[in-house]
């Protein structure tokens, strides 16, 4: 598999977490579509509605892309403390690893703190500040 493209539903701070993640990942949003931008006759959105993500999508590398939306309300909150994913991002390098997982565990809870594994790799696992959880890993035999 060349990609994976994880998508993530957020209780109306989408925006501000992808923010976040493109201030640690870099990259460009390549998508940011708003409830409020769908609207019609046979959609209407409320107004309290209007400024969620229907749509958000940061490039992360060459090939990969994070996704997102706001769940509206009228679908019921998601539970940000159940396990409703993990993203597994595999890096080039040690620095790499150890510059996401530093940058991206700020505010978050440190589940298994960076270093090296008993199965070979560097990897270290944490839920952000927005209740995502995350292995950050580098393996390398990976390509090799």
């Amino acid at each position: 598999m060349r990609t994976i493209n994880p998508w993530i539903n957020f209780n109306g701070n989408a925006e501000e977490a992808f923010t976040f993640y493109k201030s640690v990942f870099g990259g460009e949003f390549t998508k940011l579509v708003r409830f409020g931008d769908l609207t019609s006759d046979e959609f209407p959105v409320d107004e309290s509605e209007a400024n969620k993500i229907m749509t958000i999508a940061l490039s992360i590398g060459k090939h990969n892309v994070l996704i997102a939306n706001d769940v509206p309300g009228f679908m019921g909150p998601v539970n940000e403390h159940e396990n409703r994913s993990k993203i597994v991002l595999n890096a080039e390098s040690r620095e790499e690893a150890e510059r996401v997982f530093n940058g991206l565990s700020v505010g978050g809870d440190v589940e298994g703190p960076i270093g090296d594994s008993p199965w070979g790799t560097y990897a270290g696992m944490f839920r952000d500040k927005y209740g995502i959880e995350w292995i950050i890993e580098f393996d390398p035999s990976y390509g090799n």
